[in-house]
């Protein structure tokens, strides 16, 4: 009796890769715009005059994520030259004045140089943290990251929960002492202020300096952010409980902030439209690690996120494709209507590529240089 396993995609897997293809291309098809903009902000194109710094940050992600679905070296130059467009758009230097901005560029371009080998993007990513670190990190609160240079006092999810991650990820690449303390304390500032017994994560404190928690904000985008943070921090410390804590925010995620096998509508807005997208990154970094065995719980949560994941990319394809291309709104349950963000695009390409490597059986960042 022959041992070998049929190793050919099935149709199902077939189906996603194409999908995932048209959802790359539906970025170009509907906001690609003349150089230097490359993209208008909206559908139909309106007031481009908004420089969105850490939308780009993600289109580099999703090609990074094209480039590890396929091997093609297209997307990765792709990558590389978004890269470089947000650079040039932002006067020739790496920062602005949002730390969680800034960090989001890092982690792109670390991203970037673990697929491409280039030191220049390893070296930028670096040049952003230690910048987002000295500039904004101080004890208003308990020692954590500020959310923008003009706004000290007012610490979030948003900030710090991106720090953890890239800390850890810069701490595994380069052994640098500094990272790991970062990326330890910003967690620990997160779970005594932000983290709900639940595992429900608010997004911030402060914001109007009268130490007040914004309760009645509540994103996807905040409890993919903490996810992601333990993953990484476990990843790198091996510490008992992060990924159990990790395991109760995402279930409280689907308890929470999901109905129908389906995120709920989060608002208007441009910058909303790509929470869900964070939340999507990260939770399946949740499900790559789980897939390591940690039990039967932890099987049961990491198939409860393969099948809402499941579910809600099957809604994005029924309800949200537009002469033949991908275009939703920030609500899945029905067709886009009116003037769309590429925001939203961004988080519908993260989902789709989620779902193709789960079909696939593939964890993420597996391709590497």
């Amino acid at each position: 009796m022959s041992t070998d396993v049929d190793s050919t995609p099935t149709a199902l897997t077939r189906a996603w890769e194409a999908r995932a293809d048209v959802a790359q291309a539906s970025l170009d098809h509907w906001f690609g715009a003349p150089e230097p903009q490359r993209w208008h902000n909206t559908h139909p194109p309106g007031d481009d005059a908004v420089f969105n710094y850490w939308w780009l940050a993600h289109v580099v992600d999703v090609r990074v994520d094209a480039w590890h679905r396929t091997g093609d070296p297209a997307w990765l130059a792709d990558a590389a030259a978004v890269a470089d467009h947000i650079q040039a758009r932002n006067a020739g230097v790496l920062f602005n004045d949002y730390f969680d901005d800034m960090l989001w560029y890092a982690l792109a371009l670390l991203r970037l140089h673990r697929a491409g080998g280039e030191r220049r993007h390893l070296d930028s990513a670096v040049s952003l943290w230690q910048h987002v670190v000295e500039e904004g990190w101080n004890d208003t609160l308990g020692e954590s990251l500020a959310w923008r240079k003009q706004s000290l006092q007012y610490k979030n999810t948003p900030a710090n929960g991106p720090l953890v991650i890239l800390s850890a990820r810069l701490h595994e690449v380069t052994g640098d002492p500094r990272c790991l303390p970062y990326a330890q304390q910003a967690l620990s500032w997160l779970e005594e202020n932000l983290v709900e017994a639940s595992g429900f994560v608010h997004d911030g404190v402060n914001r109007e300096g009268d130490g007040r928690i914004d309760t009645h904000w509540r994103f996807t985008y905040n409890q993919g952010l903490y996810v992601g943070a333990l993953v990484a921090l476990e990843a790198v410390t091996g510490e008992a409980g992060l990924v159990e804590r990790a395991e109760r925010t995402a279930l409280t995620t689907l308890e929470e902030l999901a109905e129908d096998g389906l995120f709920r509508d989060e608002g208007d807005g441009g910058d909303v439209g790509l929470f869900k997208g964070v939340a999507y990154r990260y939770l399946g970094v949740l499900v790559d690690r789980l897939a390591a065995g940690d039990g039967a719980g932890s099987a049961a949560t990491r198939q409860r996120l393969v099948d809402f994941v499941r579910s809600s990319t099957d809604a994005l394809w029924e309800r949200c494709v537009v002469d033949g291309h991908l275009l939703p709104a920030n609500d899945w349950k029905s067709p886009a209507r009116g003037t769309i963000p590429y925001s939203t695009l961004l988080s519908a390409i993260k989902a789709t590529e989620l779902r193709t490597r789960l079909e696939e059986g593939r964890p993420a960042d597996s391709r590497l240089a």
